[in-house]
C-alpha cells in the first residue's frame, strides 16, 4: 500500500532540515537499508535509510529545498504495486498541495511510474549533485548551475569556495550580455554617519545562541584555573612529528591527557540527567569547531584507546568535515568534556560555557614563554593556561580539584599521556 515518507526529526529540537540529495530517481527500486534521502542539518548530514523494501515513486519536494520536519518528501509504493493515478492517491493521504505551496509547487500532477529514459550523465547531474546548503543557497542568489561545478568537498562536495573560485570561469565563458554583478556583502543600511549591515540569523546561529543561553541559565558553572610548564610536552611533540606522517598538533596531546585524567577520576566522566548521574566506562571527548556558519562540537570516543596517531587522523578528519558540512549526526552527540581550544589566536585564557548535558569544558590559551622556577632556580619556561569549567550539579568541587591536578601532573610528565 503507498504511503508517504515525512521529513524526519534527524536532531532534537529541530524544526526543519534541507533536503540535500535523492540519491535514487523516482520509479526506483529499493531494499532495506538502502539510502533514500540525504538530509543535513545546521551541522551534521543524515542518511535516511528505508525500513522496509519499496519503490520511490514521486519526489515531492526539490533538492536543496528546507524543509520542515514531518512534512511529506515523496510518495512510496510496496513492491509489486502500479499507480495510475498519482494525484488521486495523494490525495486519499491526506496531502494537500495548497500545505506545500511554500515548498515545491506543481508535483503534485501526476509524475509516472516509469519516469522518461535518461542519459547516466543527465541522472547524475540532475538527481547526485553533492553540495552543503551554503553552497546552494549562494548558487540560487547567482543563478549558477550547479552541474557545472566541480566539487572540491569530501566525494566531490561543492562548497562555497569552488563557487567562488568558479566566479571569474562563469563570468568569462559567456558570449552573451554580461550577467548583473551581484553585491558581495548585504547592502549598508543607514547614513553614512551611522552606517550598518543586517546580517540575519542562520538555522545554526539560532541554535548555538539558545543553546548557550540555556546552559548559563540552567546549569550552575564554577571555574578551576591552571597553568603549567609545558616544555617536556612540546619536546615529546616534536620527537613524535619527526618520526611519523601524521602531524600530532598540542591539541591532540590535550585531548589524551582529558582522556587520561577522566580514567584516573571517574567523577567527571558523567552527565547530568533529571533522573540520575550516568557515569561512563569509555572516554568520550567532543573538540570545538569553528566554521564559517558557527561552532559545531564533534565527538570522539573511546579516546582512552586510542593511539595519538589515531586522536590525530580523526581530529583532522573531523575539522575538515565540519568546515565542508558533512559531519553526521550521531558524530555530533555523546561525550562527558569538550575541549576549546583558542590559543592559536594567542589567547591567554579564557573560560568556556559547557555544552550540556556533559559535565565540564576544558578552556586552553596560547603557549607562552615567561619565567618559571625549576629545581628551585629561576629559568625560561613555556606555560600554558587552562580553564576547567564545571556543571556543579554533577561534580563535587574536590572531585574537580583533583582532575585537575592530574591533568597538570600529566602535561608535565608528558610520557604518561602515551602509556
Amino acid at each position: 500500500m503507498a504511503e508517504l515518507l515525512l521529513m524526519p526529526e534527524v536532531a532534537a529540537g529541530a524544526t526543519s532540515a534541507v533536503l540535500s540529495t535523492w540519491p535514487l530517481p523516482e520509479g526506483s527500486a529499493y531494499k532495506v537499508g538502502d539510502i533514500l534521502a540525504i538530509i543535513e542539518t545546521d551541522k551534521a548530514v543524515v542518511d535516511v535509510e528505508a525500513e522496509t523494501d519499496g519503490i520511490l515513486h514521486t519526489h515531492l519536494v526539490t533538492a536543496g529545498t528546507d524543509v520542515n520536519i514531518g512534512v511529506p518528501i515523496a510518495l512510496i509504493a510496496a513492491v509489486g504495486e502500479s499507480i495510475s493515478d498519482p494525484a488521486s492517491v495523494l490525495n486519499e493521504l491526506g496531502y494537500q498541495a495548497d500545505s506545500l505551496s511554500s515548498i515545491s509547487t506543481g508535483l503534485v500532477q501526476a509524475t509516472p511510474v516509469l519516469p522518461e529514459p535518461t542519459t547516466e550523465s543527465e541522472t547524475t547531474k540532475s538527481e547526485r549533485i553533492f553540495a552543503s546548503p551554503f553552497a546552494r543557497r549562494i548558487a540560487r542568489e547567482r543563478g549558477i548551475d550547479l552541474s557545472s561545478i566541480v566539487g572540491t568537498g569530501p566525494s566531490g562536495r561543492i562548497r562555497r569556495k569552488d563557487l567562488e573560485n568558479s566566479a571569474i570561469t562563469v563570468n568569462t565563458v559567456s558570449t552573451s550580455t554580461p550577467p548583473t554583478p551581484q553585491p558581495a556583502v548585504p547592502p549598508v543600511v543607514g547614513t553614512q554617519a551611522n552606517a550598518s549591515t543586517t546580517i540575519p540569523h542562520t538555522k545554526l546561529r539560532k541554535a548555538i545562541a539558545n543553546r548557550l543561553v540555556e546552559s548559563k541559565n540552567t546549569v550552575p558553572h564554577f571555574y578551576l584555573r591552571a597553568s603549567m610548564n609545558v616544555g617536556r610536552l612540546m619536546e615529546m611533540r616534536t620527537e613524535l612529528n619527526q618520526d611519523s606522517d601524521i602531524r600530532i598538533s598540542v591539541n591532540d596531546l590535550l585531548i589524551k591527557a582529558i582522556a587520561a585524567a577522566h580514567v584516573r577520576i571517574p567523577e567527571l566522566n558523567v552527565i547530568w540527567t533529571s533522573e540520575s548521574v550516568i557515569q561512563f566506562n569509555s572516554v568520550d571527548i567532543s573538540m570545538a569547531v569553528a566554521t564559517e556558519t558557527g561552532l559545531v562540537t564533534p565527538t570522539l570516543r573511546g579516546v582512552e584507546n586510542m593511539s595519538i596517531t589515531q586522536v590525530a587522523l580523526r581530529t583532522q578528519d573531523f575539522a575538515l568535515r565540519a568546515r565542508t558540512g558533512a559531519l553526521r549526526q550521531n558524530e555530533l552527540e555523546g561525550g562527558s568534556v569538550s575541549i576549546s581550544n583558542l590559543g592559536m589566536f594567542g589567547v591567554e585564557d579564557f573560560a568556556a560555557i559547557i555544552n550540556p548535558p556533559q559535565a565540564s569544558i576544558l578552556a586552553v590559551g596560547g603557549i607562552s614563554t615567561e619565567p618559571v622556577v625549576l629545581n628551585q632556580e629561576l629559568a625560561v619556561g613555556q606555560v600554558l593556561r587552562v580553564t576547567l569549567s564545571v556543571d556543579h550539579r554533577p561534580v563535587d568541587g574536590a572531585n574537580a580539584a583533583r582532575w585537575l591536578q592530574e591533568f597538570v601532573a600529566l602535561i608535565e610528565s608528558p610520557s604518561k599521556i602515551l602509556a
